[in-house]
């Protein structure tokens, strides 16, 4: 996963000093050859000697479990996998392609990057055996998100899924509460815990520097439910303006929501409250539901039973216009080549098939981690549930998949304007349309 800012607001610092690792995949695998390409599949052509290297914003451990997952195809092939990883990849990528020392593969996490490196002439679109995978086993959304300008360069990777919402199966047992599963459920619930006394959402949206990040995420997840895919698409191109109607009724809509006091309490204590802190009133029912990503499950109160019949658990966050087909954010990474040497196409074909998802989601262990939108996968691939979950959303073939808006937008809006201006409209009760007008000023006009 990338160091993004999202992964900060997880407790990720920033390192002051680039962080690089480097690991090969073994040429040998604790078993036979054939073994091995019984893992990986039929035909890949055997190249012994030959290495690819994948530039990638990984580092650390899942740098060691890439490699790991990527033995079996070694084996198979001999071509080995130098997986080269640095915190600073955004900034080296670009560099090393203006430079001429591009790597073989990047495994890039923004879009906006891939349409970057594409507009330089270096990157190349991917081979037919890779299209067809794609088209096979991923949503349109996908391989519109590794495309560019209609032609398919990027084979997606991983994947990470947002709209979830965390609550306590126990606490909705309690109370004779259930899942809601359409917009209308969830609301007509919430009004009974508002009229029962409870706090119906927690909310948070606290984190030092990055204050006001989990407002973008609650904004994003209604416009794609209200307006659909091209119109968050356009949003995050500034053709749609936050001022314009389709963004203000989103933002209406999220601050009825989450800036209505019948179902969080004070509003302006969401902006003081950090968004780990948040999610510890589940387990307890001091708040009855919070709207947040996978991984805000590490700061539950320790000894919280994540599970279906447990603590705290999640439920997909229902869509709203049925027109958008299963509405979803989240983020992920592609894998783009800058050469179409044959050791390069072999291996970027096989990432693209179900069988690397696989293997690199065994490696993540018992603690999993490790999605992949990959409809190939099965779904017992996966040991934790929350993962087998999210990975049923994220590899839906009609879901309607968006990227994170606010990691796509320019740097001064999506980590700084957004972020600020989603604070004083929480802190202070600031009008939505000022809010918006704000927004827009500070766009960059080399971006509009």
């Amino acid at each position: 996963m990338s160091i993004s800012k999202k992964g900060l607001l997880a407790g990720v610092a920033t390192a002051t000093v680039a962080l690089v690792a480097t690991f090969v995949a073994p040429a040998a695998y604790a078993g036979t050859s054939a073994a091995a390409c019984a893992n990986v599949g039929s035909g890949y052509a055997v190249q012994k000697g030959k290495t690819v290297e994948v530039f990638t914003s990984v580092v650390g451990d899942e740098l060691t479990r890439y490699a790991a997952a990527s033995a079996d195809f070694t084996a198979c092939t001999g071509i080995k996998i130098n997986w080269n990883g640095s915190d600073q990849f955004e900034a080296q990528l670009p560099v090393r392609v203006a430079g001429g020392t591009a790597p073989d593969l990047a495994l890039v996490p923004q879009p906006g990057l891939i349409a970057q490196m594409v507009a330089t002439g270096k990157a190349v679109p991917a081979p037919a055996a890779v299209v067809n995978n794609i088209n096979r086993y991923w949503s349109k959304s996908w391989r519109n998100l590794g495309s560019v300008n209609g032609t398919f360069y990027a084979a997606p990777n991983s994947a990470n899924l947002k709209s979830l919402v965390w609550y306590s199966p126990k606490q909705f047992a309690k109370y004779g509460y259930t899942v809601p599963t359409t917009w209308a459920q969830m609301f007509t619930q919430s009004d009974k815990m508002a009229a029962a006394g409870q706090t119906a959402w927690c909310g948070g949206i606290g984190s030092g520097g990055a204050t006001g990040w989990p407002a973008t995420d609650w904004l994003e997840e209604v416009v794609v439910r209200e307006a659909g895919a091209t119109v968050y698409n356009n949003w995050i191109s500034h053709k749609v303006k936050f001022s314009d109607a389709p963004i203000i009724h989103a933002m209406n809509t999220v601050w009825n929501w989450m800036g209505n006091s019948k179902y969080v309490g004070t509003v302006s204590t969401i902006a003081t409250t950090s968004f780990q802190d948040a999610v510890t009133g589940i387990p307890s029912g001091k708040c009855m539901q919070l709207q947040q990503a996978s991984f805000i499950a590490a700061s539950l109160p320790a000894g919280s039973v994540v599970s279906p019949t447990g603590d705290a658990w999640v439920y997909y966050l229902p869509g709203i216009n049925p027109a958008v087909t299963t509405p979803v954010e989240g983020g992920g990474e592609f894998y783009l080549a800058f050469n179409s040497n044959a050791a390069t196409r072999e291996a970027q074909t096989y990432f693209s098939t179900p069988q690397w998802a696989i293997s690199r989601i065994k490696a993540a262990g018992a603690n999993g981690g490790w999605l992949s939108a990959n409809s190939g996968v099965p779904a017992s691939t996966y040991s934790n549930p929350l993962d087998a979950l999210s990975a049923k959303y994220l590899a839906d073939p009609h879901s309607t998949f968006v990227f994170d808006a606010s990691d796509a937008m320019p740097a001064a809006i999506g980590n700084g304007a957004e972020w600020t201006g989603f604070t004083d409209w929480f802190a202070n009760g600031t009008p939505v349309k000022t809010v918006a007008a704000r927004i827009d000023a500070a766009w960059p006009s080399s971006s509009n």
